[in-house]
């Protein structure tokens, strides 16, 4: 099995150590986006400067993308196969106000959006706020 993670992180250029073996097991077993506190809590004796180190790789590398889903904590969650973090890739997001948890909507596409000449979008950014399906 930790073959298949070397290789997830091989294909991204990313030397498998076990620290990121580990964390991208960690977040592959997630069903919604984690904040470094949450990941931190799932390993008993990892160092948090590690772990943010191993977010920020993964982040450069794009084999993760980040959400700000207003709640004051940055969440991670891994990226499709086939994506390159560009705005083509912008995926809606759903931050539950009932449990807290928030999810990639991947097949939820943000539209193209006109913009008048000289602005380029670099990120784009859409978090819906409700119940989930887990709360409804």
């Amino acid at each position: 099995m930790n073959d298949s993670y070397e290789k997830i992180l091989e294909a991204r250029n990313i030397k498998p150590t076990a620290m990121r073996i580990l964390v991208l097991k960690a977040l592959s077993g997630q069903d919604h986006a984690i904040d470094l506190n949450e990941l931190e809590f799932l390993f008993d004796q990892a160092d948090r400067v590690t772990l943010y180190r191993t977010l920020k790789t993964f982040l450069s590398k794009k084999l993760i993308h980040h959400i700000d889903d207003g709640t004051g904590s940055i969440k991670y969650a891994l990226c499709r196969e086939d994506c390159d973090c560009g705005p083509e890739d912008t995926h809606v997001h759903f931050h539950c106000n009932y449990c807290g948890n928030t999810y990639c909507m991947d097949y939820v596409r943000v539209p193209p959006l006109l913009l008048p000449e000289k602005f380029y979008v670099e990120e784009i950014s859409i978090v819906l706020k409700g119940k989930c399906e887990h709360c409804n």
